[in-house]
């Protein structure tokens, strides 16, 4: 249905109309009459209904509503928005003089130079110099340096910093002297925006009672933000051809998921598969990416600087390639433009030592191994 508005003058003139129609004589309607006066309040009240309504309708449909009207709507359905994720990537923790052991507590907190991002380190048992049983790190005399696992404090995309922009050490660290991220900080999103949601709604309801690979890709993308998904459909892990069996490679941009999230992954496809249908859930299989390339840089800003943000530009946009994505050799050189006006010219320029698109293998992603700009 669509509501028929008026403004404060149609209004004003279609209550003289009916008034003047009902009279026997003419009114006085001028500017500044008594009965003008009425009638204008009267549509004033008017406007302010009509706006209640407006905003009556806007919040009860999904299309015309925003935030927690949004999230309202789809609560209804046992539909909710998906949270915000905290970015998280590896610092590295140097000292002058490494006379003496040191160690570095799980907990200990790093932020940016402006003190506005905080971090804070976190447990890696594949790290060699973790320990279980201290609870840290432990760098033992004559070790220079250790990196370590961080994670942003606050959830959100604000926590997807750049290389080099992790400086300060907020926590009492003896024997540590300099806290440096040499890479960028992924991973990190903002809770869902209304947009996608909206989207992400649509796609659960076509889904519902069906057992097609949009009901399966529905029940992965419910699971958190930032995954990327490929549902082969009648072959095993191996490649080769299985009827009725179908493989789902999930990543949630590291190219190694946790355990946590395939298991995750496994139980929401489980709820949604066919009937006489069997399937696999893996993580992808990675392909590291070798980057290398010479910038010409003006005198906008320092070249070291402009190196930076190169790098940086060209880690974040590696890193949130889709499982089974190509990396495109041209796009190399648009994203070191992109990341600074400085950026005079881009040579010399290898992907993998050549000067091919870099295609993943079967159930393969593209992440990053090195970038080198110079």
């Amino acid at each position: 249905m669509q509501l028929s508005m008026q403004n404060f003058s149609t209004l004003v003139e279609g209550m003289a109309a009916s008034v003047q129609g009902a009279a026997k004589s003419l009114l006085d309607l001028t500017v500044g009459s008594v009965l003008r006066a009425i009638l204008e309040a009267n549509a004033s009240v008017a406007l302010w209904i009509q706006w209640l309504i407006v905003q009556v309708l806007a919040s009860t449909r999904l299309a015309t509503s925003n935030g927690v009207d949004c999230d309202s709507f789809g609560a209804d359905f046992g539909f909710i928005r998906l949270p915000a994720i905290a970015s998280v990537g590896q610092v590295t923790f140097s000292r002058f003089t490494p006379n003496v052991a040191a160690f570095i507590p799980v907990g200990t907190n790093v932020s940016v130079v402006s003190n506005t991002l905080g971090f804070m380190v976190i447990a890696d048992p594949t790290n060699a110099s973790y320990s279980a049983n201290s609870g840290g790190y432990e760098l033992a005399a004559g070790v220079a340096g250790c990196t370590v696992m961080i994670v942003a404090n606050a959830a959100g995309a604000a926590g997807n910093v750049e290389p080099g922009s992790i400086s300060i050490i907020s926590s009492a660290l003896p024997g540590i002297d300099t806290v440096a991220n040499q890479a960028a900080l992924t991973g990190g999103f903002d809770a869902e925006s209304d947009v996608s949601f909206r989207y992400r709604f649509g796609n659960y309801l076509a889904s519902l009672s069906k057992a097609t690979d949009i009901a399966i890709g529905a029940a992965v993308a419910g699971i958190q933000q930032g995954l990327s998904y490929v549902i082969s459909e009648n072959i095993n892990q191996a490649g080769g051809l299985q009827p009725g069996h179908f493989v789902v490679t999930v990543d949630d941009g590291s190219g190694v998921p946790p355990v946590g999230l395939l298991s995750l992954v496994q139980s929401a496809v489980e709820a949604v598969r066919p009937v006489g249908s069997s399937f696999a859930v893996q993580g992808p299989v990675v392909l590291a990416a070798n980057i290398s390339m010479d910038i010409a840089t003006s005198a906008g800003i320092s070249h070291q600087t402009a190196i930076g943000l190169v790098a940086g530009m060209i880690e974040s946009y590696v890193a949130g390639l889709s499982v089974g994505a190509t990396l495109s050799y041209t796009r190399l050189v648009q994203l070191a433009y992109a990341a600074s006006l400085s950026v005079t010219n881009v040579s010399n320029i290898t992907l993998n030592g050549g000067s091919s698109d870099l295609a993943p293998p079967f159930f393969g992603v593209i992440r990053v191994g090195t970038v080198a700009v110079a």
